[in-house]
């Protein structure tokens, strides 16, 4: 079996940051995310590379008050009220240009190879205290509402936010029609993400240099199949934010991706890479350095060794075929 190049992106704009920002963002930062991501489009499309967009729902909404017709009537009642994107929209109001963008959702919808998915309606956090499961499918049951109605599609690959995977929440997404679900890395500093710490910020940092875990590629029978369960589909590695002024970190930090496409390719191993569009926001034209060459590395991979290209969708329906 040849080996297996996955993409999936957390596409979520002020939804995904805005516990952690408030109102304090740059504008630029998220109107350079949205003039980058038709930029990956055109370069996904014309080099046949098989993309997951994990994407919040609220942002398939054309205005507030479609906002607010999608949203569920059962909203997650966090004990910190500063996590709820509903209470954060009630104290500093809704701005379009950072929280809509169905514009976006067409161009991806339109270009070859891409696969909408989601990322929840309002970037719902599973392992939070005070929300409850029935919340969390009303929340599920929103984003495939908005996306039914009016882009006609069945979203069937979620991406959870902030990696908070609830695996007593996993039977309600195969219900609510997800059959696909991106995991964690296996190594232990990417486990149990709702409890952070200086040791796991740490280790998680210093692998996107040098290993500290065990390697991030994975073989076929590490894909979970459970009864009532969606797939799971571990990820690999997160393709960090370009970092200015450094350029041997920025070098060393790339190396690590292409050397573990490499292994994928030579070993018939799956590799998952992933990160969020608006990463590309401080640096638009380096951040799309990067991302050309390591889709020139897979073309490499591809004719070298028959490295293949598949969405999060696509792994699944070969898991499920083999199954």
């Amino acid at each position: 079996m040849p080996g297996t190049f996955t993409i999936s992106l957390d596409f979520e704009l002020l939804w995904g940051i805005f516990d952690k920002v408030g109102a304090n963002y740059r504008p630029e930062y998220f109107s350079n995310t949205r003039k980058i991501v038709p930029e990956m489009l055109e370069l996904f499309g014309k080099n046949e590379i098989a993309v997951t967009w994990a994407t919040v729902g609220m942002l398939f909404a054309e205005n507030e008050e479609e906002w607010e017709h999608y949203a569920p009537d059962n909203l997650p009642s966090y004990r910190d009220k500063k996590l709820s994107a509903y209470q954060w929209a009630k104290d500093h109001g809704i701005r379009p240009e950072v929280h809509f963008a169905p514009e976006l959702i067409q161009r991806i919808l339109d270009t070859p190879y891409q696969e909408l998915g989601s990322h929840s309606y309002a970037h719902y956090y599973t392992l939070v205290r005070g929300q409850s499961p029935d919340q969390f499918r009303c929340d599920l049951t929103a984003t495939q509402r908005i996306a039914q109605e009016k882009f006609g599609v069945k979203l069937r690959s979620l991406v959870f936010p902030r990696n908070h995977i609830n695996e007593l929440y996993l039977p309600i997404c195969l219900e609510e029609g997800y059959e696909f679900v991106r995991g964690n890395p296996k190594n232990w500093f990417w486990q149990e993400t709702q409890h952070e710490s200086l040791s796991k910020k740490w280790f998680r940092s210093a692998d996107c240099f040098i290993p500290t875990g065990e390697k991030s590629t994975f073989r076929k029978e590490d894909i979970l199949r459970f009864p009532n369960e969606p797939v799971i589909i571990p990820a690999s590695r997160i393709l960090r934010p370009y970092a200015s002024g450094v350029p041997l970190i920025n070098q060393a930090r790339l190396n690590r991706i292409l050397g573990e496409m490499d292994w994928a390719a030579k070993n018939g191993e799956f590799y998952h890479l992933w990160w969020h569009p608006h990463n590309f926001g401080n640096s638009p034209e380096n951040s799309m350095k990067e991302l050309k060459l390591i889709i020139e590395t897979f073309h490499q991979l591809k004719d070298s060794y028959g490295f293949q290209s598949k969405s999060m969708q696509g792994v699944g329906e070969t898991i499920l075929a083999k199954a």
